[in-house]
């Protein structure tokens, strides 16, 4: 058993908007105080954290002006390089003020469209300034609540634009930055464009410089639907499109808990943690996350730090799942091994297996001993093996 304490070599990161959320929800206000920068980047930095991500107006705020703008940036800066953490993600708020009640990329208002891509570009420079690699897109009010309100070809074609515009951006500035869209089913619109994994892939097949955007998939953004995000993260995985991972719980098609990582479906937390630490996927494991209206700051920092050991265990637990010389001869007695071959040797075509004789009973009665392999990830999750 380990400690299960962080070390920047994990690349745990986490927003300002996780540790800094005041508790706000649609029937209440705000149950603790602002916290300043300055205060959660050390405190993120005490608990091992990697690196800390940001939307502009968790900075400084929406209508700050140049001077307050650049006030808070300096503090912050100097919080990041004191603590020797990295930026390795930044984003926009394009869904908090009420300018973007209909979206920013896709309002039907030409006006509000403008002034969005004016604002993220702005945002992209001070990224790129902070050494971000990543840049992320959650169009939480790209969206509708009625179908007659928003032509869905049109606001995909603007959406479209938008990226276009700023990937465009991106390589006329020289930027070493890569976009990545962070799907969402609905809330706080009812319907939410690009609402899944698939549709995004689907969309970013479109763009002019689609292999600068990827994804930044959510657990309870995927889990909300009812999705597996394990499979999910396979997918995009297999697309060579996962340029970011946002972790956090869910207990199933509910409104987007936020709970910290491991809360919600277990099983599910320990089948994504297997997959990004066998698959190579060597970016930030970032937590997206709301500490409970209950909490006060002692709690926000337990609730933190309950992701980082989550995590840690879940990571624990799959290596000694997969080192497990009875799961490695489950494994072999499920086939797997034979599911990586392809189905047509070197040399074959359809003709040869039209002409091949099969022994269909055999095939029909052969078990694949799932469930012995199932038990033993369960046995290996519950710490019985």
């Amino acid at each position: 058993m380990g400690d299960y304490k962080a070390t920047p070599a994990d690349k745990f990161t986490f927003g300002l908007w996780t540790v800094g959320w005041q508790g706000v929800d649609v029937f209440g206000g705000a149950v603790r105080p602002p916290m300043e920068t300055a205060h959660a980047v050390g405190k993120l930095a005490e608990l091992g954290a990697y690196g800390v991500t940001f939307h502009d107006n968790d900075v400084f705020e929406f209508d700050a002006s140049e001077s307050e703008r650049l006030a808070k940036i300096d503090t912050f800066r100097k919080a990041v390089e004191a603590n020797g953490l990295k930026v390795p993600m930044v984003t926009t708020n394009t869904f908090g003020h009420p300018v973007f009640k209909d979206g920013g990329f896709t309002s039907n208002d030409r006006r509000v469209r403008r002034f969005a891509l004016a604002k993220i570009a702005k945002n992209i420079d001070l990224a790129a300034e902070l050494g971000a690699e990543t840049y992320v897109f959650w169009g939480g009010r790209e969206g509708a609540e009625s179908n007659f309100a928003k032509n869905v070809g049109d606001a995909l074609d603007r959406f479209r634009e938008g990226f276009n515009t700023l990937t465009a951006y991106v390589k006329e500035q020289g930027y070493n930055i890569r976009f990545a869209i962070e799907p969402k089913p609905n809330e706080p619109r009812g319907d939410i464009l690009l609402p899944t994994i698939g549709h995004a892939l689907a969309f970013i097949d479109t763009l002019d410089d689609s292999e600068m955007v990827g994804l930044n998939p959510e657990t309870g953004h995927e889990e909300m639907a009812g999705l597996n995000f394990a499979a999910g993260i396979g997918q995009a995985l297999w697309h060579k499109k996962l340029f970011h991972i946002d972790l956090n719980g869910q207990h199933g098609p509910r409104f987007d808990q936020d709970l910290r990582f491991g809360a919600g479906n277990l099983r599910g937390a320990f089948n994504l943690v297997d997959l990004l630490e066998s698959s190579g996927y060597d970016g930030p494991r970032h937590f997206d996350f709301k500490p409970p209206r209950t909490e006060d700051e002692e709690g926000v920092w337990a609730s933190a730090e309950g992701g980082i050991r989550n995590y840690l265990i879940l990571k624990e637990r799959a290596a000694a799942f997969r080192a497990d010389p009875e799961v490695q001869a489950a494994l072999q007695r499920s086939g797997l091994d034979q599911l990586a071959a392809p189905t047509l040797a070197e040399g074959e075509s359809l003709a040869t297996v039209r002409d091949e004789e099969f022994d269909i009973d055999a095939m029909a009665s052969h078990g694949f001993a799932f469930e012995q392999l199932d038990q033993l990830a369960m046995e290996h999750l519950l710490g019985a093996r």
